[in-house]
């Protein structure tokens, strides 16, 4: 049990860890660089990238050192404001569309895994919002699956503080993998530590239901007190003050993954550290406050 690379494959949110890409893609090369030089980490988790020169680069480069690549569309969506379950039909077709051109450029970029997520609700229209987000997963399973074998992830979120997502609690996240499953094969879950304080969740209520599809994890933190700056999704360090997970919690999430096999699968999962730098924190020191963390709550898991 003292190497958790015979059980997982650790990674990063590349985009998280140096969000100052989102307003320069000419720094995307060498922040990707910083993560490929480092042997702690096989997987690397990037977003869309506009220059086509800077995608092959980055492709390039990735390919050179040997990484395992996953892509998220999430900060895409959110920032344009697309939800792949809204009621408005023509903005869902506007994000299935959006969502279907990052599924091609994370082909290109040589990505294992896609992620994206629910959008926002309203109560009196839950069911239909949930019917239309099984319609829209299941067109982006079969357009992915005509390209090749990349496995598609809806990221489990928050419902009632932050992203307020649809996808959301566990046995609504059980009822949704189930009839997506049915159908798709190539389909999982992302399961976030960070998001499970926000959930009102604990690890287990978080995991266990939805043990059966999850297929990628994100480990982090939170801030759950409203008179906080941070309060809500920002993904803090962890030992933020205010923050909900360190050690001890990291170490239970994981012990949950260990209980029930889900590290015994044949093909190691990624486990990917989702962290961002706060006000002038930097993203190097909190990326190794990160591996530290893993290291100490790595000791306090026990094998069954």
């Amino acid at each position: 049990m003292d190497n958790f690379r015979r059980f997982f494959r650790p990674g990063i949110v590349h985009f998280m860890a140096f969000p100052e890409i989102s307003k320069d893609e000419n720094k995307i090369i060498d922040t990707l660089k910083k993560i490929a030089v480092d042997e702690y980490f096989d997987a690397v988790e990037i977003t869309y990238i506009k220059d086509s020169t800077i995608r092959k680069q980055a492709r390039d480069l990735l390919t050179c050192a040997h990484m395992n690549v996953v892509y998220g569309v999430q900060p895409v969506l959110l920032s344009k404001s697309l939800n792949i379950n809204d009621v408005d039909l023509k903005k869902r077709e506007e994000a299935i569309s959006l969502i279907k051109e990052n599924i091609d450029q994370a082909y290109e970029l040589g990505a294992e895994g896609f992620s994206f997520l629910s959008g926002r609700y309203k109560e009196h229209e839950k069911q239909y919002a949930f019917n239309l987000l099984v319609d829209s997963t299941e067109r982006l399973c079969a357009y992915a699956a005509e390209k090749g074998s990349m496995k598609v992830e809806l990221e489990v979120f928050d419902y009632s503080i932050d992203k307020k997502s649809l996808i959301g609690p566990a046995d609504l996240a059980k009822k949704f993998a189930e009839k997506i499953r049915k159908k798709y094969e190539n389909f999982g879950l992302l399961v976030d530590l960070s998001h499970i304080p926000l959930l009102g969740e604990t690890p287990a209520q978080s995991i266990i239901p939805v043990k059966d599809f999850i297929s990628h994890i994100h480990i982090g933190n939170c801030v759950c007190d409203k008179n906080s700056q941070l309060y809500g999704d920002f993904h803090p360090r962890f030992g933020f003050q205010g923050g909900q997970n360190d050690v001890v919690q990291l170490a239970e999430f994981l012990q949950v993954f260990v209980d029930i096999g889900f590290f015994e699968k044949k093909n190691r999962p990624i486990v990917s550290f989702e962290v961002k730098p706060a006000n002038n924190e930097d993203p190097e020191i909190v990326i190794s406050n990160s591996k530290r963390v893993l290291n100490d709550a790595w000791l306090l898991v026990e094998q069954v």
